[in-house]
């Protein structure tokens, strides 16, 4: 988890990155920005408060992690903290030469640099890479002779971010660790700013773990489970719920307890063992057999987990408990029902 309470701009430089698509160009500015307390103070609210997941990620190269042109301009960086500047134009640039998709708005690049950030309990420095594409109209109230005079401007609204991401110095062998946000990734072309510009791959950590178990379980339930066996929209939303409680109740992970105490049967946990090496390999991603659960992950990840049977038209069925409450048959006009048991009517 991140902590910035205590965290300190030391540096920042800023510069206007166009789409080179429409030949936008840059406008770099010619020395770091000064600002004082009161300006650093809302600069890290707009900086920093928008960086709440224990989502992390690292640089990445298809190739080796050295030839990431981002990725050694930050090392340089926590090298030689003089150079900011310098390799802010860098970054400038490079973030221009990805910023090719027509659709892809023109905005602010600010390189930041941050002392005594907190991240999974370790004290370090910190770089950020924001960038501002949307500006509001704000409205500006003064007098003038005894009259209110309103005046409209455009400005940065310091609780938005559109895009940013902050690189905390530590693991650098390994493509550092870095949280992200993205508040604009809704299309295609807006995944050039982790694809294109910063490249980066998820870390394989307790969140990348959990998110990937239920993600490979939920596909399972939903796809591969009613091709191999009879099985009702009932059992499958009842394997979806049990399986949110085994990860909410449970600190740790394990493959084998999680099989017996979920799914039970034999012959569907050997049929979960074989899609998810299925998956695995299809996907090239790292699947670990045991790990401490992480609950936001969870948290996450249960809102894919519907337990809502759709009958035709007409009928939703929430279910939240024991499936054994609810049975499902035909009747002698060929009609599929379900009978439901209940306590009380509220």
């Amino acid at each position: 988890m991140n902590h910035f309470d205590n965290a300190i701009i030391t540096k920042i430089a800023a510069h206007h990155v166009g789409n080179k698509n429409n030949e936008e160009g840059i406008n770099f500015s010619k020395q770091l920005i000064e600002t004082n307390e009161s300006i650093n103070n809302l600069l890290t609210t707009y900086f920093l408060t928008p960086f709440k997941s224990s989502e992390y990620f690292r640089f990445a190269h298809d190739t080796d992690l050295k030839f990431n042109e981002v990725y050694q301009y930050i090392c340089n960086i926590f090298d030689q903290p003089e150079t900011l500047f310098e390799k802010s134009i860098l970054l400038s640039k490079a973030l221009y030469d990805q910023s090719i998709h027509p659709k892809i708005k023109s905005g602010e690049l600010y390189v930041v640099f941050f002392k005594d950030c907190v991240v999974e309990g370790e004290l370090t420095d910190a770089i950020g890479l924001f960038k501002s594409e949307n500006k509001d109209v704000f409205l500006k109230v003064h007098t003038e002779n005894g009259q209110f005079v309103f005046e409209a401007e455009q400005g940065i609204n310091i609780n938005r971010l559109d895009k940013g991401c902050i690189i905390f110095n530590t693991e650098r062998e390994k493509g550092f660790m870095m949280s992200i946000v993205d508040h604009t990734n809704k299309n295609s072309e807006a995944l050039y700013w982790m694809n294109q510009f910063l490249h980066v791959k998820q870390r394989e950590d307790e969140y990348f773990y959990t998110q990937n178990v239920m993600s490979i379980y939920n596909q399972f339930v939903k796809e591969e489970l009613p091709k191999q066996f009879e099985v009702t929209k009932g059992d499958q939303v009842d394997l979806m719920q049990r399986s949110v409680d085994y990860f909410k109740e449970k600190e740790e992970f394990v493959l084998e307890d999680f099989a017996e105490e979920v799914l039970a049967q034999p012959e569907i946990i050997e049929s979960f063992h074989q899609f998810k090496e299925e998956v695995i390999k299809e996907k090239e991603i790292e699947v670990a057999d045991q790990f401490n659960i992480n609950e936001k992950a969870v948290k996450k990840e249960q809102k894919n987990f519907k337990s809502v049977i759709k009958l035709d038209k007409n009928f939703h069925i929430y279910v939240h408990g024991n499936r054994n409450l609810m049975e499902s048959g035909i009747d002698e006009d060929g009609r599929k029902f379900y009978k439901i048991f209940y306590q009380e009517e509220s």
